[in-house]
């Protein structure tokens, strides 16, 4: 187990020595000391015996967007310490040489001794830091042609320069990211569908249908609004920039509130006007779950999110879209052998 009572290794002690300490996570341990210039002095280990292992500086807590310091000893037994502009998570868009870390190669070393490695590297800043946002991660593969591949394993803290303290909790709300997501997909993605299906193919069951169209649309309408507020907050809070997701869902919010405004406005079934409203009703509802489904697929990518919602949201979809597919054909089969009219609401 590495730990603070190590010492480091002589060819790190002139440069890196009393630096404080301080266990930050599984086998990782962190040295640090920002001098009066700024400059921050880090070495990083951990256990080792293939791989690359790193720290990230981020603004946001996100992965995407931070910059990171990676090393690890090649297959030929040469040290590598190199930076990296983490822009995406695939590895195409993890660029190295890039970043907005500013330092100098010859201040970067990478040792392995006992099964440890020691990360060693000096930053400089335009700023003294205090409460830093930190990822860390490492990969059991060695980079080839300094493309790292995927990490085994990954973390994100807060860390207090000032105090040495480390609080996971305050370094990304994740929670406020599960709730944001997991309302808007059941609202958006399940329940206002549903509320929809039932408004199209259920029509025979009147007043009833209309009824649970009313109800749920409501209540998609009311846990929907829940998902977007706790978006808005988890936006102050990381200002995370994303545009699209962002623009699309203001977009969404917009047309639903239109919906509900509508059911105030409904001309009486015999008014001249109600095959407008109807018109504008329905295609504003088709536009709204539309947008929404893709919303959600792109909030369940920019989020990171792992699999398990892309299979329940894929699931989801799925019996949705085959629903409507067999109620369609059975509704337009039932007109085929009657033309009688369909009741307007």
């Amino acid at each position: 187990m590495e730990t603070c009572s190590g010492d480091l290794p002589p060819v790190l002690a002139a440069n890196y020595s009393g630096l404080a300490c301080q266990p930050v996570w599984n086998n990782f341990v962190l040295r640090y000391h920002q001098d009066k210039d700024n400059v921050l002095r880090v070495v990083l280990s951990t256990m080792y015996s293939t791989g690359w292992v790193g720290m990230g500086f981020s603004r946001d807590g996100l992965m995407v967007g931070s910059s990171a310091m990676v090393g690890w000893i090649g297959k030929k037994g040469l040290p590598h310490v190199r930076q990296f502009a983490l822009r995406g998570k695939s590895s195409s868009k993890v660029v190295v040489d890039r970043g907005f870390l500013v330092s100098n190669d010859h201040d970067h070393t990478v040792v392995v001794q006992q099964a440890k490695i020691y990360l060693a590297f000096q930053l400089r800043f335009s700023y003294r830091l205090t409460h830093q946002h930190i990822v860390m991660a490492f990969g059991n593969s060695i980079p080839v042609k300094n493309r790292l591949t995927r990490h085994q394993d990954k973390t994100s803290f807060t860390f207090d320069f000032t105090t040495g303290r480390a609080s996971v909790d305050g370094s990304f709300p994740y929670g406020l990211r599960r709730a944001h997501g997991a309302l808007n997909v059941f609202a958006w993605g399940v329940l206002l569908p549903i509320g929809a299906i039932l408004a199209r193919y259920f029509r025979r069951m009147d007043p009833l249908w209309f009824y649970l169209h009313v109800g749920v649309q409501l209540a998609g309408f009311i846990i929907g609004l829940a998902g977007v507020v706790a978006g808005v907050a988890l936006y102050n809070k990381i200002q995370a920039d994303i545009p699209a997701h962002r623009g699309l869902g203001v977009f969404v919010l917009f047309l639903g509130i239109l919906q509900v405004l509508a059911f105030f406005l409904r001309p009486s079934a015999d008014s001249k006007y109600r095959k407008y409203w109807n018109w504008y009703h329905h295609w504003a509802g088709r536009l709204a779950l539309f947008f929404a489904a893709v919303n959600i697929v792109l909030g369940i990518h920019v989020g990171g999110a792992d699999s398990s919602w892309k299979i329940g949201y894929g699931f989801s979809l799925a019996v949705l879209l085959v629903a409507v597919a067999a109620l369609e054909f059975m509704l337009w089969t039932r007109w085929s052998k009657n033309s009688t009219a369909t009741p307007t609401y």
